[in-house]
């Protein structure tokens, strides 16, 4: 009487090493380095955030007559003004801190008219885009 095995050939058992290696080798580096899509979700986050802050504040400074008033009206004339708009404020720098991750937005950004186009950079380097940028437009209030 003749029994019949079952089970795997070792050419069968290779090609799944195979394949498995070739998947992790392609799949690998997309969950190795999250880090600059995080950094550049972070930064996209607070200029969303700046730029909405910057239209209720302008929606604030309209009801007071363009009047700086505390909790209503900032004054706005420039991208680094924006901070004091979040609650809490938020502290933005004008220039490149190259020891620690940092915010920092241009000093005057492009006016056109009452829209300031604003330019916020994250990151921690030589560089201050090092960590991502991104570009909103704030209103400029309390003329």
């Amino acid at each position: 009487m003749k029994q019949n095995q079952g089970g795997f050939t070792l050419i069968e058992l290779v090609m799944v090493i195979v394949i498995l290696g070739v998947l992790a080798a392609v799949a690998l580096p997309k969950f190795v380095d999250l880090k600059g899509d995080a950094q550049l979700a972070s930064i996209q986050g607070y200029a969303g955030a700046l730029a909405s802050a910057s239209a209720i504040n302008y929606g604030g400074c309209s009801i007071t007559g363009n009047v700086v008033t505390t909790g209503k009206c900032v004054k706005v004339s420039k991208c680094s003004d924006l901070g004091a708009v979040l609650s809490p404020a938020l502290t933005l720098g004008t220039t490149c801190i190259t020891t620690a991750p940092y915010l920092t937005a241009d000093t005057t950004g492009t006016t056109n008219g009452a829209e300031i186009s604003c330019t916020l950079n994250y990151g921690k380097g030589a560089t201050c885009a090092s960590g991502g940028s991104a570009v909103f437009t704030a209103i400029a209030a309390a003329n």
